[in-house]
């Protein structure tokens, strides 16, 4: 089973150097990509922060509407996901996206990297603008992750600098 799940780690991580510059997701296949992270993301920045969050913060109520509303989310989007993972790696990898292994493996690979960038002092920001989201329906608040991430890319290009995890994102159309 561990072996599986070595295997399935490197191969959503290493995709082979000349498709990857080939391919890409849109912006619907990131949003499922980024609702499937985000209740483990927003669990672990809770996590992260609670020494800097009132009891009382919405990240850090594991057992909240919130995170009951995301996660509901993330299981119906966790199909095309899976897809969109399996296109942007080595097609051996769709046979173990497969397995129920795959989802926990991938989340203990993505969610460190996007929550270890998490600046102590960003905690109350973070928790602010969860707050302001909130209200939104989790697939507008995955579709304003996207349209920020494609911002930033741009925003990134033009001033030389790496600011986010990079998502290899189609042209907008």
């Amino acid at each position: 089973m561990m072996r599986v799940v070595g295997t399935l780690a490197m191969l959503v991580l290493v995709a082979q150097p000349a498709a990857a510059q080939r391919r890409c997701v849109t912006d619907a296949e990131a949003e499922s990509l980024a609702l499937v992270a985000l209740p483990e993301i927003i669990r672990e920045t809770g996590r992260v922060c609670a020494a800097r969050l009132p009891d009382a913060s919405l990240i850090r109520s594991p057992a909240s509407d919130l995170l009951a509303r995301y996660q509901s989310a993330a299981d119906r989007a966790w199909p095309a996901a899976r897809s969109a993972i399996a296109q942007l790696s080595d097609p051996a990898v769709e046979l173990l996206l497969q397995s129920d292994y795959a989802r926990p493996v991938i989340a203990s690979v993505v969610v460190p990297q996007i929550v270890g960038r998490i600046d102590l002092a960003d905690c109350g920001t973070i928790d602010r603008l969860v707050t302001q989201l909130e209200p939104m329906p989790p697939r507008n608040t995955a579709s304003v992750i996207v349209t920020v991430l494609r911002y930033l890319k741009v925003d990134k290009a033009r001033a030389g600098k790496a600011a986010v995890p990079q998502l290899p994102l189609c042209p907008a159309r």
